[in-house]
């Protein structure tokens, strides 16, 4: 497979160094990293006061994804006053949320809560959803009251305690100016969980020589996840400067990780074909004394590295224990889901607090098939000599619930694919997309084709006709040629027309970029659209390839496709969407003035366009100027 090599340093996204974190003998961590031994001894209660030294706060909450909660809040045991509470946080119920409106309190303070009851109800920026409660408890205090507007997610909103009786010793003054301290206790306990990560390759670093730990590099600006797709130097190779140690598939291309200091490559924590490691998380240790390497290799155990290799196949005694018990707990939205798809309940796997059962751990096992049904695991559990007693206890369930297919194929997705499937549902859901259509005479350009051909041998493709086109028009209608500024809330108009073009590869859709396609004749253009399309099929792409771009263009025109509407690829503000040409018979002036019967050949674009950059008025003028590129090519000359 080619390759492309990534010469210049690209920043790592692991806080401690460039690609890397060093220990020492001494074991003294870096300064990023001192903050892991000050969290339990710095952190503060909700009132703003330090609590001592003897004092636990531990993270307590819900990953979710769409409608399940995101974060519910820090349970705090403390030797001060204040009773053993939990603060719960404004959860994020949507994607895109980011604040919302406690629009009603549905208990009041003093309430006893079970598990599945609703606290409140809360206006987010999609819908008005109600907030189950995870853990029982007795409301003890509402920090935020009925009709507050624009909380933050993660904001403390209301504290929960365990006995009715620490109720009243909730002091009132709980909750005044901690919505810093509360998100700095959350950022410290998440950076003290990564940094035991880096830490736990060794438990006795006292007893290792000086050694480098190699993170997984960040290749792109949105790459968070890549895959070891081969190892180029092996445990106790020499590595100079330079040297490619592995090659890593990212969410773009397969890029050549170059190493930046000499040494000798100790140990291989991330092995050939490992898939989705983190960005930051350790894959190979090195050292500068080749008599290390045994030492670090040894004393690298697999034990905490086969955790980091392989998440996802990853089982630890607890989940085991989670499986054979089952859960103990379940809420009332998941008791529904399992009533209507039938599921059986030992089989799933419950991640809420107390081994409560939650709606998302339903959803989830119905989603990955994990959560099947009692027929569907009697099928696969029953040999073919018991296939009667199988049939007689599927027949009564089978009358509500319609047999599936079993066979299928999983087809699992490249990094680039996974990518793509994301920002595509990001854009959908964040950026408001505006579409304009028109069909333009294609004859003209035809015409103009054929003669560059004929005349002056010069093979161009109708595609890159139509990105000179294009470009000129954005060059004319400078507003079309802009993105929106989320962070400032305003139009930014961009100083060049770089024109990214859809290329269909093995691995998915690729952009590269025409930079300044106003600048360049149409031969020029040709000849860099096809050096990048070959490059974007064979993963050859350099980062400043196709990462950048004003406007895009997508051309199916190839395919029996007349019409369609293109997704929008952030931060840019617009996509033509380039359909095929057809022969219409409509009336024509000659040059007499008579209107008389002709065949013309239309091509269809349709513009898909971010409503808060393109006005009716921008889109207007920006087809308008590229309908007379069409009918005039001569436009394109000047």
């Amino acid at each position: 497979m080619a390759l492309s090599r990534l010469r210049n340093p690209v920043i790592s996204r692991i806080a401690s160094s460039l690609f890397r974190a060093r220990f020492l003998s001494s074991y003294t961590l870096p300064r990023s990293l001192s903050r892991t031994s000050n969290v339990e001894s710095s952190f503060k209660d909700l009132n703003g006061s330090w609590l001592r030294s003897n004092s636990l706060s531990t993270v307590i909450g819900v990953y979710c994804t769409s409608s399940k909660l995101k974060l519910i809040g820090v349970r705090h045991f403390s030797s001060a006053d204040v009773p053993e509470h939990t603060v719960l946080g404004m959860p994020a119920l949507s994607p895109t949320m980011s604040q919302g409106n406690i629009a009603k309190w549905k208990k009041k303070e003093g309430d006893k809560v079970e598990v599945g009851d609703i606290l409140c109800e809360i206006e987010t920026d999609k819908a008005t959803l109600e907030f189950e409660c995870l853990e029982e408890g007795f409301l003890a205090k509402i920090l935020v009251p009925e009709g507050s507007k624009d909380v933050p997610v993660g904001q403390p909103i209301a504290v929960m305690v365990e006995d009715e009786e620490n109720i009243q010793k909730i002091p009132s003054t709980l909750g005044s100016g901690s919505e810093v301290e509360e998100k700095t206790a959350h950022q410290d306990v998440r950076n003290s969980e990564k940094e035991e990560e880096h830490s736990s390759i060794n438990n006795n670093a006292a007893d290792l020589p000086p050694h480098n730990v190699i993170g997984m590099p960040a290749l792109s600006p949105t790459m968070n996840q890549g895959n070891i797709f081969k190892w180029r130097k092996k445990e106790g190779d020499k590595i100079e400067v330079g040297d490619v140690i592995c090659e890593i598939e990212t969410d773009k291309a397969t890029l050549e990780f170059e190493s930046l200091e000499d040494g000798y490559l100790a140990k291989i924590l991330a092995p050939e074909g490992s898939k989705d490691v983190a960005v930051g998380q350790p894959i190979a240790v090195t050292v500068e004394d080749p008599d290390d390497v045994e030492a670090v290799k040894t004393s690298v155990g697999s034990g905490s590295t086969v955790k980091k290799q392989q998440p996802t196949n990853r089982e630890s005694k607890s989940d085991i224990k989670e499986k054979k018990s089952g859960f103990t707990k379940i809420s009332p939205s998941a008791k529904l889901l399992i009533s209507e798809y039938g599921l059986d309940a030992s089989a799933l796997k419950a991640s809420g607090p107390h081994g409560t059962l939650l709606k998302g751990d339903v959803l989830a096992a119905i989603e990955s098939g994990k959560g099947s049904s009692k027929i569907f695991s009697s099928k696969k559990k029953s040999s073919p000599q018991t296939s009667p007693q199988k049939s007689s206890s599927v027949r009564p369930e089978s009358m509500t619930h319609p047999q599936q297919s079993d066979s299928f194929e999983d087809l699992p997705n490249t990094q680039i694919r996974k990518v793509i499937a994301r920002r595509l549902l990001e854009s959908k859901q964040t950026t408001p997309h505006l579409y304009l259509s028109t069909d333009v005479i294609l004859d003209p350009l035809l015409s103009f084709r054929k003669e560059l051909k004929e005349k002056h041998d010069v093979k161009v493709s109708v595609n890159d006709i139509v990105i000179k086109a294009v470009a000129i028009a954005l060059k004319n209608v400078p507003e079309a040629n802009a993105y929106w500024d989320v962070a400032k809330g305003e139009i930014i108009l961009c100083d060049s027309v770089d024109i990214s073009i859809a290329v269909a590869t093995e691995k998915g859709l690729m952009t590269p970029i025409v930079r300044n396609a106003d600048q360049k004749s149409i031969s020029s253009i040709s000849s860099e659209v096809k050096q990048l399309a070959e490059k974007a099929r064979a993963g050859k792409l350099l980062p400043n390839e196709f990462q950048g771009g004003t406007f895009s263009i997508s051309n199916l025109g190839m395919f029996p496709i007349d019409q369609f509407c293109a997704i929008i690829n952030p931060p840019q503000a617009g996509i033509l969407a380039v359909g095929r040409g057809n022969k219409f018979v409509e009336p024509v002036v000659g040059s007499d003035g008579i209107e008389r019967p002709a065949v013309v050949t239309k091509m269809n674009l349709t513009l898909s366009a971010d409503h808060r950059v393109f006005d009716g008025k921008v889109g207007g003028a920006f087809f308008s100027v590229l309908q007379s590129n069409f009918s005039d090519i001569r436009r394109l000359l000047l």
